[in-house]
């Protein structure tokens, strides 16, 4: 478990998310020496997987140890890893909102 991340306040989940989305994006072109997420796009596809599996197990245990704060610092990792998934596939953000939207329509 990673530590907890303090001070924090409620968002709005869709700015976040664009945001995050094109910082994912602009990281294509950084240096995967420098950069995490470079790696994550470039690097071995297990690699990222692994992670996408390794975060949903840990909002998992979070969930069951009914721990809040952890339940939102992982689910926060899945999201951001989920993020790098989908540009490394092609993905927008946009087309996951437009399949969210077409599910509950």
């Amino acid at each position: 478990m990673g530590e907890r991340t303090a001070n924090v306040v409620p968002g709005d989940i869709g700015v976040t998310m664009k945001g995050l989305a094109e910082v994912i994006h602009g990281r294509r072109e950084a240096s995967p020496e420098t950069s995490y997420t470079a790696r994550l796009l470039t690097g071995p596809e297990d690699k990222l997987l692994k992670k996408v599996a390794e975060e949903a197990t840990e909002v998992v245990m979070a969930c069951k140890d009914d721990d809040h704060d952890h339940i939102r610092y992982e689910a926060a990792d899945l999201v951001y890893h989920l993020l790098v998934t989908l540009e490394r596939y092609g993905v927008t953000i946009e087309e996951l909102a437009g399949e969210l939207d077409a599910r509950h329509r």
